[in-house]
């Protein structure tokens, strides 16, 4: 009996997913440039600022795992991922009918939590979805890092050409685009490749709940903590040692295209290393950058730890994303890598509110804490090692 092969789509589900990351970031970087600016322009406090951007975290904590279990159950991730990217599309028109402090925290939130809630499925199929089929999610991811930075650099110049009334446009149309984006993804589940290895791993999140596979998970969430960090407070403690915008501008870019540019390449890495020697490397080198970061370089040094990012994010986000899927099943494959996202989220919120007391305090060395902070998560990561070494068979087969 002969099997029938299955003909390749004229657009590959690899490009398709890459036209979605490419988009998926760009509404976030118009909030970046000027949200802040639009709540204060909408009469809202610092005090109110912060905690419309800190509920939707704080309620994601509790989503993030039961979200991820739902899009397991469904029968391909993509139909999760298109139901809150249309959500998430359509809510914030609802900005256009709202102001003061209780409507726009209402109206915000309800458009943060389903953008957010697919990010974990989204990676999650992507990752399986290219396992599947022999390529690498690396390349596909790092067209949202470039989406983002070229929509940093574009919303700058609009705002500068057209004022401020356009951002409010500009966001709803790109979350609006987004949703386009997603009505174009792929199924993501389908038939194994002939010369695949066998899908493994665990079944069910509780067989993988333990410390060699929660260490690894939580040490690099502390390192990815120090990172928001840096997102948070490093323009103004650059612009107090004396650093103008632009400036700030261009070295904040570097760090985001090393980034890109390690995750075009990644898949070199991953046929090299462990997962976890990967993660393991990404908190030695934080330390690193952070307590050079405490010494107030100059530019000239500056450039070269920026670029580093490509180590300290990039590397050990890959590592973790390989980490996870070597352990566990597409039975359960957005369930783990919400509960990785629940993970950075929390030592985001832990990181960013210890930075921001001890900024006050130290200044610029408050890096020296990042700095033991990351340490601290290697120290997690190497004990995971220690308990299990990166020679197992599941962890071997880096894709």
């Amino acid at each position: 009996m002969t099997t029938l092969a299955v003909p390749e789509p004229r657009i590959s589900p690899e490009l398709r997913a890459s036209v979605y990351y490419f988009i998926q970031y760009m509404s976030g970087a118009v909030v970046t440039v000027y949200g802040g600016i639009w709540f204060a322009g909408q009469g809202l406090n610092s005090e109110q600022i912060g905690i419309i951007n800190a509920v939707p975290v704080l309620i994601m904590l509790l989503l993030n795992v039961a979200v991820g279990r739902i899009a397991d159950r469904a029968s391909d991730w993509r139909q999760v991922i298109v139901f809150g990217s249309v959500l998430a599309g359509l809510i914030p028109i609802g900005l256009f009918f709202v102001n003061g402090f209780w409507g726009i925290l209402i109206v915000w939130t309800l458009l943060s939590l389903p953008a957010a809630a697919v990010g974990p499925v989204t990676d999650a199929a992507t990752m399986r979805m290219t396992r599947r089929r022999g390529t690498h999610f690396g390349p596909i991811r790092a067209w949202g890092t470039v989406g983002y930075m070229l929509m940093l650099i574009l919303t700058g110049f609009i705002i500068a050409q057209l004022g401020g009334g356009i951002f409010l446009p500009m966001f709803v149309g790109l979350s609006l685009l987004r949703t386009l984006a997603a009505v174009g993804l792929p199924r993501f589940r389908g038939p194994e490749r002939q010369d695949a290895p066998a899908p493994s791993g665990a079944r069910h999140l509780r067989e993988v709940m333990k410390p060699f596979f929660i260490l690894p998970l939580i040490g690099f969430s502390m390192v990815f903590g120090t990172h928001i960090v840096l997102n948070a407070f490093q323009g103004l403690l650059w612009m107090e040692q004396g650093f103008s915008a632009d400036i700030i501008g261009p070295l904040l870019a570097v760090a985001a295209f090393s980034e890109a540019g390690l995750m075009f390449v990644f898949g070199r890495f991953a046929k090299r290393f462990s997962a976890r020697s990967l993660i393991l490397a990404s908190a030695a080198v934080a330390v690193f950058r952070w307590s050079c970061m405490a010494l107030q370089p100059g530019i000239e040094l500056l450039i070269p730890l920026q670029a580093l990012n490509a180590i300290t994010f990039a590397l050990g986000y890959m590592g973790s994303m390989h980490f996870i899927a070597n352990w566990t099943g597409d039975e359960i494959a957005a369930e783990a890598q919400g509960f990785f996202q629940m993970l950075q989220q929390a030592m985001s919120v832990i990181a960013l509110v210890g930075f921001g007391w001890l900024t006050g305090m130290m200044g610029a060395k408050a890096y020296f804490v990042a700095a033991a902070f990351a340490g601290l998560g290697g120290l997690l990561i190497w004990l995971s090692i220690a308990m299990q070494g990166p020679k197992q068979a599941a962890e071997a087969r880096l894709g």
